[in-house]
């Protein structure tokens, strides 16, 4: 986690930038609070959207999601197409149950991540083995003085919403804001609501 943490400071660096708002989801929200607490003097704003502080906290899914999940992801993906399906079946499985998404448009991003770059299963070994090991980050957490937001989805079956909850208890001054029937996607009915919260947290703190 610190080194991808490395990672996205060094696009600070590449950029020129001394300071940036940082916003996270699932694994990029435990990446950014890893940042936070690494070097809070380049963070400006802090929000973790879906994510947990610490590998215990509300990762574990139920039984039948966890085993649909390791069959998908399991499942080699050799082709564009193939690629596409497998996002629309995972969004399925993981989305937000009470807004529905375009297939056409999940398969499509699917399908263009996969022309970008297919990734590997070592590598996402790696990430998964990197969340594990990246242990409980409340205490440190708790030291930052960076205004703090946290959106999660109330019916989130990957990581569920008391790993928000304790996010938002671990950072002093954090804003804890819920959303019923979103899982753990970005349903694009919410990002109307989601994008105020961030505007409101970054312009007052700019």
């Amino acid at each position: 986690m610190k080194d991808m943490a490395e990672d996205a400071l060094a696009v600070l660096d590449a950029l020129g930038w001394q300071s940036a708002h940082l916003v996270g989801t699932s694994l990029g929200g435990m990446i950014a609070q890893t940042l936070a607490i690494l070097h809070p003097t380049r963070v400006r704003t802090l929000t973790s959207i879906m994510s947990t502080p610490a590998a215990r906290i509300g990762t574990i899914p139920k039984i039948a999601t966890l085993r649909a999940i390791m069959k998908l992801s399991n499942t080699p993906v050799t082709s564009p197409d193939q690629a596409a399906q497998e996002a629309v079946a995972m969004r399925k499985l993981i989305g937000s149950p009470r807004y529905p998404f375009g297939e056409k448009e999940v398969g499509d991003i699917g399908r263009r991540s996969y022309e970008r770059h297919p990734g590997t299963p070592e590598g996402d070994a790696r990430q998964r083995a990197a969340v594990t090991v990246s242990g409980d980050r409340r205490k440190a957490l708790a030291t930052l003085r960076i205004p703090a937001l946290v959106l999660h989805g109330e019916d989130d079956p990957v990581i569920q919403l008391k790993a928000g909850q304790a996010t938002a208890a671990a950072i002093p001054g954090a804003r804890l804001v819920t959303y019923p029937g979103m899982g753990h996607d970005l349903p694009r009915q919410l990002w109307p609501s989601m994008l105020e919260q961030i505007r409101t947290l970054t312009f007052t703190h700019s």
